[in-house]
């Protein structure tokens, strides 16, 4: 992706270790909704049912991996990471799948300033619904953003902290069961690109703008392949959730 996408992130969340040091834990991906506001999904700010994290930061660099060459302190250290202060998941997030309410929000310590059309920009509630009725749906595309695997299969994974940016199309919208009104499926394949494994929390801007028509939330199967899972921000309930911490 190079600079395209400046207000994505790579969010890194940390665990305690046995001395009880915030390390390194897992990573996901984000966008930046203002200097000190970002958005990511729900499983990326709750480690429910385990616990809580100890401890959150973003990197903004295009390349993390990188910076860590350059600051040799990955990844407490370096100009372009900013500790958080408070992460929320919807409040609805503990009491069904993960995949119902899969939003969460990170308070940054600091700011990160971007001009402000950069930033990423919510959708109007039932946006989306709109695109049930196109005829075509694969002609529906969306620029998905993120930092996770760019390959995976059973003997070989190709991975580094590196924004890639991919652009699938709708496959699925308002279905009944699996995707309901609250979720999206979008391609996974060589031809559009896809997310995997770290992509997660990351946008899926519609079309060509900065509206996040939803966050990366699920895969199908272990290899990335086929379908990745949408979670959808134009329902009123979720608007409502980041816009409560985002004014």
């Amino acid at each position: 992706d190079g600079e395209g996408h400046p207000q994505v992130v790579l969010l890194l969340m940390e665990l305690p270790n046995d001395q009880g040091v915030s390390t390194p834990a897992f990573r996901c991906s984000a966008t930046l909704l203002s200097p000190t506001v970002v958005l990511t999904a729900g499983h990326c700010t709750s480690h429910y049912p385990d616990g809580e994290y100890s401890g959150m930061r973003i990197f903004t660099e295009s390349d993390v991996q990188a910076g860590i060459g350059k600051t040799n302190n990955y990844p407490f250290a370096g100009p372009n990471s900013v500790e958080a202060v408070a992460w929320y998941t919807h409040p609805l997030y503990k009491t069904a799948p993960f995949y119902y309410h899969d939003v969460g929000v990170v308070i940054l310590a600091e700011p990160v300033y971007l001009p402000q059309s950069q930033y990423g920009v919510l959708p109007q509630a039932n946006q989306l619904d709109v695109l049930a009725k196109e005829r075509g749906l694969q002609d529906v595309s969306f620029t998905s953003v993120g930092y996770g695997l760019q390959e995976i299969n059973p003997v070989f994974v190709e991975g580094s902290r590196t924004r890639m940016v991919a652009h699938p199309n709708l496959i699925q919208i308002n279905v009944p069961g699996f995707t309901g009104d609250f979720s999206l499926l979008l391609s996974n394949n060589h031809a559009t690109g896809g997310t995997c494994f770290g992509d997660s929390g990351g946008p899926n801007f519609l079309g060509d703008s900065n509206v996040i028509g939803g966050v990366t939330s699920f895969g199908i199967n272990g290899n990335c392949a086929g379908t990745g899972g949408v979670f959808r921000m134009d329902r009123q309930n979720v608007l409502d959730f980041v816009n409560s911490l985002l004014n």
